[in-house]
């Protein structure tokens, strides 16, 4: 290798080491989220209690469970609770299904469900200065929103994936 490449490589590990040192720096207020819509709404979850994002799969209805609980569906092995968010949130509207619905699957610790979602819409990445906190109206302790963002176009409501994943049924 010539010195005059060897100086190239040089430079260019130093610059990069200089932006991932910077970046660190500015993704410590970055918030990663997964936007997506139910019911005409846009919401998003933190991207890392994304366990994976599927197009939607036979389920089983099991008995004596709210309506909003469509059953439980198999992934790989896993036998796991199925959760209509369009119910769950009380949507007047209720459309059927489409090509754009898709089931995405949220972990938290142990606890893991499908929630039934109407598209995935983009992933995000939001400054925490724009994110707001939950409207007051709400009670703090068992709310599932956890915040507002606000991006260029719109605002989307912040989802607390704890609270989502509750067994209230």
């Amino acid at each position: 290798m010539s010195d005059q490449l060897a100086n190239v490589l040089k430079k260019q590990k130093e610059q990069l080491t200089k932006s991932m040192d910077s970046e660190e720096n500015i993704d410590e207020n970055i918030v990663q989220l997964v936007g997506f819509t139910v019911g005409g709404e846009e919401f998003a979850v933190p991207i890392l209690s994304i366990q994976e994002i599927i197009k939607p799969i036979p389920h089983t209805r099991v008995p004596k469970t709210p309506d909003y609980v469509l059953g439980v569906f198999n992934l790989r092995g896993n036998v796991i609770p199925l959760i209509d968010l369009r119910k769950k949130f009380r949507v007047v509207n209720i459309q059927q299904h489409n090509e754009d619905t898709r089931y995405i699957v949220i972990k938290d610790g142990d606890n893991v469900a499908g929630f039934v979602i109407d598209k995935i819409t983009e992933a995000i990445r939001l400054n925490k200065k724009n994110i707001e906190p939950a409207p007051e109206t709400l009670k703090k302790d068992k709310s599932i929103i956890s915040g507002v963002g606000k991006l260029d176009r719109s605002i989307i409501t912040i989802l607390k994936p704890e609270e989502l994943l509750k067994r209230d049924f």
